[in-house]
């Protein structure tokens, strides 16, 4: 199909062309109303003007007589643009007047004529033309006939310029719609082609195309926006799941490899002892493996969006207490003291499971990355609000991270304890990012303090501001 059978296959175009339709009906059925009504007037105008014509042509005879009478129709028929005069005899001969001669069978019946008749007159030129007239006529005592008629020429050049103005004005009309229905479908083929080109490459496997935006905020605009998001979601799973394969694949070989030759050490131990001992580690390296697989499926639940059904209003200063008081002994025994600025009664609308959840590897991280920072060192827990954000934020004193690291440890696997002598995935803070999209908000990691010897992390749930 060509590039214009696709056009005219567009709703916008169809309606486009159904309204200039309309439009051209309603403007012609407009003016030949306006046309029949103008001519009617004019008619109308001509009856009434005749009507006063005869009725001082009838006055006249009554007051003077057949000499009165023929001097007033003399005078009259001399002035520019005079009325038609005619006096003729019983049987209809004329016997004086301005015209030539009139149609047959006018003068025949008193009254006003029934339709325009057709008259020759005298031209300024000498020669005879014919025109179109409506006229009145009546008789006087010596049956002689009087007809007294105006010529219509005026309505009908009225008529004639209406038509033209019509004929002009509709294809003035015609002919912009054309232009411009020409130049809004060639506008909207370009944006067409580009959209068909820019999807050939993504269906080719490139997404990271764009679907372009011309800004204006029209349909084609809106649409391509939509999609435009939509493939950002997809290439960020994309993404992920490509992360996520190399990571299992390279970060997986080595518990693996732990588990296979601590059951091969088990075979070899004849003691019983050292074989239960075997079997004990290659228990913890297999909750190790099933603690990360278990971390990739509810990063994989909440990416997907399967938990936004089970928002709910929830307590969140209630919840963090909660958390402070079930890790007080935890942080103890590493060695921190916990303490807690919760504002209370603040609460959000989000998932508690996936909240607790968050917060809980937040906690775990500053435990295990700060709990060497000293007998001294605290961990905070606070909640508040800033500009109708709820902020709950883990703060340590520990060796903190740098800024130009910090947009990667949110990434599935990444762990800047490059030699794995902290236990853990590297998971917890992808978890706590998959955690804030879903709920609308973000995760913000910042310096505790100024000291570059021992920064800490400040870690920070934002949930977005509630709509009034």
């Amino acid at each position: 199909m060509n590039r214009f059978g696709i056009l005219f296959k567009s709703t916008a175009v169809r309606l486009s062309a159904l309204y200039i339709l309309l439009f051209a009906l309603c403007a012609a059925f407009l003016v030949i109303y306006v046309t029949a009504l103008s001519e009617r007037l004019l008619n109308q105008q001509t009856r009434d003007s005749l009507s006063q014509e005869v009725q001082d042509v009838k006055r006249a005879y009554d007051n003077g007589g057949m000499n009165q009478m023929l001097r007033m129709i003399e005078r009259r028929a001399r002035q520019p643009g005079a009325n038609l005069y005619i006096l003729a005899g019983p049987a209809g001969e004329m016997l004086a007047g301005n015209v030539a001669s009139v149609q047959p069978g006018v003068l025949d019946h008193e009254g006003w004529t029934e339709f325009p008749f057709r008259y020759e007159r005298y031209s300024d030129s000498g020669g005879i033309s014919t025109h179109m007239a409506a006229a009145h006529v009546f008789v006087i005592d010596n049956g002689l006939r009087v007809l007294v008629g105006r010529d219509l020429g005026d309505p009908l050049r009225f008529r004639l310029l209406v038509r033209k103005a019509l004929m002009v004005a509709l294809a003035i009309m015609g002919a912009g719609a054309l232009v411009i229905w020409f130049a809004i479908g060639r506008n909207a083929l370009k944006r067409i082609d580009r959209l068909s080109a820019a999807s050939t490459k993504i269906m080719a496997g490139d997404l990271s195309q764009r679907l372009p935006v011309s800004g204006s905020g029209d349909e084609f605009d809106r649409l391509s926006q939509s999609l435009n998001d939509m493939l950002g979601r997809i290439e960020k799973l994309n993404e992920g799941l490509r992360q996520v394969s190399d990571n299992i694949a390279h970060d997986l070989k080595t518990p693996l490899t732990r588990l296979r030759n601590k059951a091969a050490d088990a075979l070899t131990l004849d003691d019983g002892a050292g074989r239960r001992a075997a079997l004990e580690g290659i228990i913890g390296e297999s909750d190790l493996l099933i603690a990360t697989f278990n971390a990739l499926l509810m990063i994989a639940r909440v990416e997907a969006g399967s938990l936004a059904a089970e928002m709910t209003e929830q307590d969140v200063s209630a919840l963090v207490a909660d958390s402070a008081e079930l890790y007080e002994p935890v942080t103890e025994e590493a060695g921190l003291r916990l303490v807690t600025a919760i504002a209370p009664g603040i609460g959000v609308k989000g998932n508690r499971e996936l909240i607790g959840q968050a917060l809980s590897n937040l906690i775990e991280n500053a435990i295990k990355y700060a709990g060497d920072a000293g007998r001294e060192s605290e961990l905070r827990l606070t909640v508040a609000t800033r500009n109708g954000e709820v902020l709950v934020s883990v703060a340590d004193y520990g060796p903190g991270i740098a800024a130009d690291k910090r947009a990667e440890v949110v990434k599935r696997f990444v762990r800047l304890d490059e030699s794995r002598s902290k236990p853990g995935t590297g998971l917890g803070l992808a978890l706590v990012e998959a955690v804030m999209e879903l709920h609308g908000g973000s995760l913000a990691l910042s310096h505790t303090t100024a000291d570059p010897a021992r920064p800490g992390l400040t870690a920070t749930m934002v949930f977005p501001a509630r709509k009034a």
